[in-house]
C-alpha cells in the first residue's frame, strides 16, 4: 500500500510570505522613460524579457541594458537597482502565513519555491527574514526553469525524494496550483491565512494552537 502521508509543504514566495507591487517600479522608471507607468507595467514586468531573467538565462546587467532599450530609457545600472528591487513590503497577512509555517517547522519539511530573478533574490535574502524557517530555498533562477514547467514540480519532489501524495503546495496563482494537482500533488490557491489553515487540515497536516482556531 502506498504511504501518502504528509511529510513536505511546498510554499510560494510572493503575495503569501511577502507581497510585491511592480507597479512602484514601473512609475519610477516613468521618471526615466518615454513611456507612462501604465505603458512600462504592460510592456514590461510580464515578458519574455523578464521570464528569460527569472530562469537565469540572462545575466543581471543584460538584462538591465535590455530593458534600457525597450524603455528607451535614460538610466545609469546603480539607478536601477534601487527601482527594481525596492517594490517588496510585509503585510499583516504575510506576517501570519509566516507564523504558521513556523509552527509546523518541528513535523514537515518545509520548501519555498518561487519564481524570482537573481536581484530580487539577493535583495530579498537581505532584506527579510522569511528564509530562516525553511529546510530548501528553490528558486527559477537557479533551477533554470519557472513555474508552472512541469519539471519544476518534478525537480523538487526528487530534491525532497517524495512522491506527489506526500506533498502540499501553496501557491496564489490558480494556474500555477493546477498544474501541481495535475501531478498528484496536493495543492493548494492562497486566498486567505484562514481558508489555509482549512486546507491544510484537510489534508491532514496538524497545526498547533494558535493556528487551529479561526481567526
Amino acid at each position: 500500500m502506498q504511504n501518502n502521508r504528509l511529510e513536505a509543504i511546498i510554499f510560494d514566495l510572493g503575495n503569501v510570505l511577502i507581497d510585491f507591487d511592480h507597479r512602484i517600479a514601473a512609475r519610477r522608471l516613468s521618471k526615466f522613460a518615454d513611456h507612462t507607468p501604465e505603458e512600462i507595467f504592460d510592456l514590461f514586468f510580464d515578458s519574455k524579457l523578464t521570464g528569460l531573467f527569472e530562469q537565469g538565462k540572462i545575466q543581471p546587467e543584460k538584462f538591465f541594458l535590455e530593458v534600457k532599450k525597450m524603455l528607451h530609457a535614460n538610466i545609469a545600472y546603480r539607478d536601477f537597482l534601487p527601482i527594481w528591487n525596492e517594490i517588496f513590503f510585509l503585510s499583516e497577512k504575510n506576517r501570519q502565513v509566516y507564523s504558521l509555517v513556523e509552527s509546523l517547522r518541528p513535523k514537515y519539511r518545509l520548501v519555498l519555491l518561487t519564481n524570482i530573478n537573481i536581484l530580487h533574490f539577493e535583495y530579498l535574502k537581505g532584506k527579510f527574514s522569511v528564509f530562516d524557517v525553511f529546510d530548501n530555498i528553490l528558486a527559477s533562477c537557479e533551477l533554470g526553469m519557472t513555474k508552472p514547467n512541469p519539471l519544476i514540480y518534478r525537480k523538487t519532489l526528487d530534491i525532497l525524494g517524495s512522491k506527489p501524495g506526500q506533498v502540499a503546495y501553496v501557491d496564489d496563482r490558480p494556474e500555477l496550483v493546477e498544474i501541481a494537482s495535475n501531478l498528484g500533488i496536493n495543492s493548494f490557491l492562497f486566498r486567505s491565512v484562514r481558508q489555509l489553515k482549512q486546507d491544510l487540515i484537510s489534508c491532514g497536516i496538524h497545526i498547533e494552537e494558535p493556528f487551529s482556531k479561526n481567526k
